[in-house]
Parts: C-alpha cells; structure tokens; sequence
C-alpha cells in the first residue's frame, strides 16, 4: 500500500507483534499512530491499561478516525475467566469507547482459531464454528459475536480478520517458542508431523489487514488471512530444526503427543511456570484442513506475498542477530 485513507489509528496491544508491525506501515504511510499495551511507551504514544477498564484510557482515542484491536491473552493454557474478561469484555470495552469517541471503524483481529475443530478442507468464512471447550477457542468466537452484534446495530462499521499461524521476527507462538523449546528438547509433532500448518508471514498479514481496513468492501466482512502454500507441521518446524542444528522434528502419534504434552503441563503448572504444552496445542498441531483465501483475493485484492523459504530466511536472520540460535 502507498497511502491511507485515515490520519490517526488506535492499535491495542501496540506493542505486540502485530500491533507494533501495522504502527510501523502506517506511520510509514504519514499516518499519526496511538495506542494502548499493558506497558506504556511515550515515545510511540502508547499508554498503559486494561482493554476491560477503558475509563483510564479513554481520552487516548480523541480525533482517532480508525481503531484496530489486536490485544488478547493468546494461550491455550488460560483460565476460562481471564481468557472471558480480556478477550470478550476487552473487546466490548473497546469498542463503547471506540463508539464513544466517534471513531469511524473498527477492525478486530480474531483468530482461525475460531474455526479449528472445522473439518473440511479448503473452508471459507461461511463454514459453521463450534464452541469446544478450549477457552482461547471459544473467547475468540465470542468476540467476534460481539462485533458482528456492533456492526448488525449500526453502531460501528466494523471487520473481521482470522489470521493463520503467524510467523517471523517477532512472533512469540511461532518464532521464538518453538525455537526455545526445540533448543530444550521439549518440542514434538502430533500426527506424525503431517498435521497442516496455515502458515502467514507478518508483512503479508499486516497487507491484508490495512487493506481491509481502507476498502469499502470489507465493511461487514469476515476474511482469512493465511499463506498460500500447503505444508506439513513438519516441513515447517524442520526450518528452525536445521538453524540450530538439531536434525530432524521429534514426531509421533496424536494421542502419544497428546499424553506426553499434558504431563508437561501439569509439571510446569506445579512448579508455577508458564507453558504452551498441552492438548490444545498438540490439537492445534494435528489438524489436516487447509483454509480458503479466496475471499480475500476477490474483495480485497489481497495475496500473500513472501513464500516460506523466503520468510525462513529474513526469520533467520532476526533469531541470530538476537543470538537466539545457539
């Protein structure tokens, strides 16, 4: 994108991953960026809070013309409340102070996530969600129940993106994690590592998702964002398997993987340390359903760009410079 049709953006969770990438483009693009984190940061003009409490960061929205909500606790490992009040409360809060403000729209970063129990292959924005129990799942259907309400009243114009598996520098889930933990031997692949991985780099994400902010089409809409390329879990753990040097990915059956990651979670639990070890991510890790893009590409115009070898390699290149490759 060369320019935008907005002048000032709120981003939640500003200086997350995604946050700080999308502050990045626009102020890029002459934009004026905002935000809110749980950490404030001035020089970006970003203040600390609570998305659920936006009477402490309410007058930060002033003159703000586009607002996008990033912020969310993104484990499968949360207790249902928390997981409720961030990302579903968050999310309501948001948007009253966003309504309140007079902010002309608001894009809500979801998940596919929404969709992983969805069996069919190649599944679009129509295909039915299911509420399974996992609170990252069913928060995030939630929240976008919550937009969608806002939008059908006509209190808000807002948009809708489910990203895949988003990777690159900078991406804690599935960057730095899975590099930490193949170091530390703790890492394995349920289905025998042929589990479909939906993978996104960060500079195509953030393309789709300006994109559906600036386009009259995408008012009202639901789009997944995710790459091109069909690949195995263990085509694409292998990448950070050869970076450091560790052969090949640790791979299994689902159950077998299933039980080993439930112990570890319950011996981290117990010495009070954080994990993303558990059914829900060795359920993440074996599902065999790509995603449909089309819709995006019809809409928006939007493509992935940035093929997996060459978002290994500009990934690479950031895990070594910060010698997290050893």
């Amino acid at each position: 994108m060369e320019t935008t049709r907005y002048q000032k953006i709120f981003i939640t969770g500003a200086l997350g991953f995604v946050g700080r990438a999308l502050a990045e483009q626009y102020r890029a693009l002459g934009a004026e960026t905002c935000g809110l984190d749980i950490r404030a940061d001035a020089a970006l003009n970003i203040v600390a809070g609570d998305v659920s409490k936006p009477e402490r960061w309410q007058s930060a929205l002033t003159d703000c013309d586009l607002v996008i909500h990033t912020a969310a606790i993104v484990t499968n490992n949360v207790a249902r409340e928390e997981a409720w009040r961030v990302n579903v409360l968050g999310t309501r809060r948001v948007l009253d102070a966003a309504i309140r403000a007079g902010v002309k729209r608001f894009i809500h970063i979801s998940s596919l996530a929404a969709m992983r129990f969805n069996t069919g292959d190649r599944a679009d924005e129509s295909a039915p969600i299911m509420p399974t129990g996992n609170p990252y799942v069913d928060t995030k259907i939630a929240s976008e129940h919550v937009v969608l309400a806002a939008h059908a009243k006509g209190a808000m114009t807002c948009t809708i993106i489910r990203p895949a598996d988003i990777y690159g520098p900078g991406s804690r889930p599935w960057t730095v994690i899975p590099a930490q933990m193949i170091q530390k031997g703790l890492f394995l692949l349920p289905a025998h590592g042929k589990g479909i991985f939906r993978a996104i780099y960060i500079d195509d994400l953030v393309n789709g998702i300006m994109l559906a902010a600036e386009k009259d089409e995408g008012r009202g809409q639901i789009f997944i964002l995710g790459g091109e390329e069909t690949i195995t879990c263990e085509t694409f753990f292998g990448h950070y398997y050869r970076m450091l040097g560790k052969g090949s990915p640790r791979v299994m059956s689902t159950s077998s993987a299933i039980a080993i990651a439930e112990i570890g979670r319950i011996i981290f639990t117990l010495l009070g340390k954080p994990t993303e070890l558990g059914r829900g991510a060795m359920e993440m890790l074996s599902k065999k359903n790509a995603v449909s893009n089309q819709k995006a590409h019809d809409l928006l115009g939007w493509q992935a760009q940035v093929s997996l070898e060459e978002g290994m390699k500009r990934t690479e290149v950031w895990l070594r410079e910060r010698g997290m490759l050893k």
